[in-house]
């Protein structure tokens, strides 16, 4: 007597890690980049310790952001995806800036800072977005 077949799970599949590992190291790269150009603009200390306390903020927002938008699922997407990973490293980031003693937040940093992750964090998403659709047709 032969087992019974299990049926094929329906709805979306679960990407394989190793198509989350991309996306996880696009946003790191997006958050270290913000950060050591915002180091090198304002001429602080360039030492590799101060570059990591002062993103240190920021990649917890990142990483409360992929938890909360469960983006291992869809980390490709702009939205929700992209914006909730991006929304969550701008706010958790300038909110615990302070708390760290890394820095204040005024508000031309806090709109720098918005633009540029959500120009880095949701562009890679759109290009990849983009890049998919023409491979699709």
């Amino acid at each position: 007597m032969s087992a019974p077949s299990t049926p094929a799970p329906t709805g979306p599949a679960v990407p394989a890690t190793r198509a989350v590992w991309p996306a996880v190291v696009c946003d790191l790269v997006c958050v270290v980049v913000f950060t050591v150009v915002g180091t090198m603009s304002h001429a602080t200390s360039g030492d590799l310790g101060h570059v990591a306390l002062v993103g240190l903020p920021f990649l917890v927002g990142l990483a409360v952001g992929w938890l909360a938008a469960r983006a291992w699922r869809a980390p490709a997407r702009v939205w929700p995806t992209g914006v909730a990973v991006w929304f969550a490293t701008v706010v958790l980031g300038l909110a615990l800036r302070p708390a760290l003693g890394v820095g204040g937040v005024e508000v031309s940093f806090a709109v720098v800072t918005a633009l540029f992750l959500g120009a880095t964090l949701l562009g890679w998403r759109a290009i990849a977005s983009f890049a998919a659709r023409r491979r699709a047709s």
